[in-house]
């Protein structure tokens, strides 16, 4: 073992004097340990509600949307899609018609967004029916409707029941009623989606908007979701104007802005534990060279240098940080698994979108979280060290 390295670790080892320099020990890890394990856990519920939007907006959103300038009807769709389906990593697309309407049971009404499909098709870009509540198979057939379960609470019904779907009328101010059955309830686990979105069979979105024979636009589905904007780029320059493609990420671009924000906010606001931690390593090592003042100076006249002396206190402190970095990734980390496994803290999903705390740890968070602290515990080192290359031995060894 180093001989500064053996130093360190037998001063720290040593029964200190006062109840004072143990607390300040005590205090100086433990301030690092809480810091570091809050900062694994922010980062992994922050990380979490990123992943878990992400993938629940991708259950019902498709990577990319093709619509038209000032969102005018696409005709002859079909020679369309073959196009979008012939470039490079699209691997599916599916029309869809897309529009505002007002549901109505019985004496409650509600304003809703119907999406008129092909459900097999949309299928393959979503996995839509992986969504859908209750057993048995599904087949959107003409007069049928999918509703999300909270919009089905809101208007009180139930698969089976029926509802009347009111549509502006086209040329005139008397709107288009029709009455659809409500074939099954989804879940996607955003809230809003599951409070607004009803899906109906393409033809019958169709004549409900007055635009038969035409879509709202073309979802496309690609081979890696994080590419999709590589992809609608490629893809907007080969359909030019007046086609807009669009990825998802970028239709959802203020919102997942925010979570990164607040994520690296979060990381910056959580880290001041750790520096007000250090500042107890610096007084703990203070402390200590007031203590083993004339040790230092008989080392000293002993012919240890003055770097080598410094850097017994570089250690001292290096132990302190690194012990309480170790103690605070496995609490950390430990805390994140429980929260994860077991989801005992519950969200109401009408603020939060989600409705559970979600939980992602990830590897490089904890390295950044583990770099961070070290650096921190080395810059709160160098001063008390800076200060024994200062002692003077003779002083030291008279005083000390």
């Amino acid at each position: 073992m180093n001989t500064e390295l053996f130093i360190a670790w037998r001063y720290l080892k040593a029964r200190r004097k006062g109840f004072f320099s143990v607390l300040t020990t005590l205090i100086a890890v433990g301030g690092i340990t809480l810091g570091v394990a809050a900062l694994i856990i922010t980062l992994a519920v922050m990380t979490g509600f990123h992943r878990d939007i992400r993938e629940k907006i991708l259950g019902i959103q498709p990577h990319i949307v093709v619509t038209k300038d000032q969102q005018f009807p696409l005709y002859s769709y079909d020679a369309l899609s073959r196009q979008i389906a012939g470039t490079p990593d699209i691997i599916a697309t599916a029309p869809f018609v897309y529009g505002q309407i007002i549901l109505r049971h019985k004496q409650n009404v509600v304003g809703a967004v119907i999406k008129g499909i092909d459900l097999d098709a949309e299928d393959r870009l979503v996995q839509l029916r992986k969504t859908f509540l209750g057993p048995g198979a599904v087949d959107l057939t003409a007069r049928t409707i999918v509703i999300g379960e909270e919009l089905a609470r809101t208007l009180g019904v139930r698969p089976g029941d029926d509802v009347i779907l009111m549509s502006p009328g086209q040329f005139t101010a008397i709107p288009k009623m029709y009455q659809f059955t409500v074939l099954k309830l989804f879940h996607s686990g955003m809230f809003e989606y599951d409070a607004t979105l009803a899906f109906v069979p393409l033809l019958d979105a169709q004549e409900l908007f007055g635009i038969t024979g035409g879509v709202s636009g073309i979802g496309v589905a690609v081979s890696d979701s994080d590419h999709a904007a590589d992809v609608a780029q490629r893809l907007q320059k080969d359909l030019s104007y007046p086609y807009m493609v669009r990825s998802w990420d970028r239709m959802n671009k203020n919102l997942f802005a925010a979570l990164k924000l607040e994520k690296t906010m979060m990381f910056i606001i959580l880290t001041l534990i750790i520096v007000v931690a250090a500042f107890n390593i610096v007084s703990n090592l203070l402390l200590m060279t007031i203590e083993k003042s004339r040790e230092m100076g008989i080392l000293s006249a002993m012919g240890y240098d003055r770097g080598r002396i410094a850097r017994i206190f570089m250690f001292e402190g290096l132990m302190l940080g690194i012990s309480g970095i170790i103690t605070g990734t496995v609490l950390g980390t430990g805390l994140s698994l429980i929260l994860k496994k077991y989801q005992f803290i519950h969200l109401p999903p009408d603020v939060y979108y989600l409705d559970a705390l979600p939980v992602r740890i990830v590897p490089g968070d904890i390295s950044m979280i583990v770099v961070a602290a070290l650096i921190i515990t080395v810059a709160a080192a160098v001063y008390p060290a800076y200060q024994v290359m200062k002692l003077d031995p003779v002083e030291a060894i008279r005083y000390g």
